[in-house]
């Protein structure tokens, strides 16, 4: 059986990507706090919350950029096929 190796670039851009996932969250979780006026302690307390719309986000643009590939590879495979 083959092991599959993860270049250090990829793990690296994969973080950064839910970092920012994490940061948009918790953002739009401070927005929400002062808009409707809370106290500001369910900041803190909301993480678990915060944490998983992270994910949800994360989630999206992964099938969002998967959906990118597919088309980009298709339009390879078509161009490629016209050319010859």
């Amino acid at each position: 059986m083959k092991d599959i190796v993860i270049p250090g670039r990829t793990i690296r851009r994969e973080l950064f990507i839910l970092l920012g996932c994490l940061l948009a969250a918790i953002l739009v979780n401070v927005y929400a706090v002062v808009h409707f006026q809370r106290p500001v302690v369910e900041v803190v307390t909301q993480v678990g919350f915060t944490v998983c719309v992270a994910l949800a986000i994360y989630l999206a643009l992964w099938v969002v950029r998967l959906l990118v590939l597919l088309v980009a590879s298709l339009y390879k495979r078509a161009r490629k096929s016209i050319v010859k």
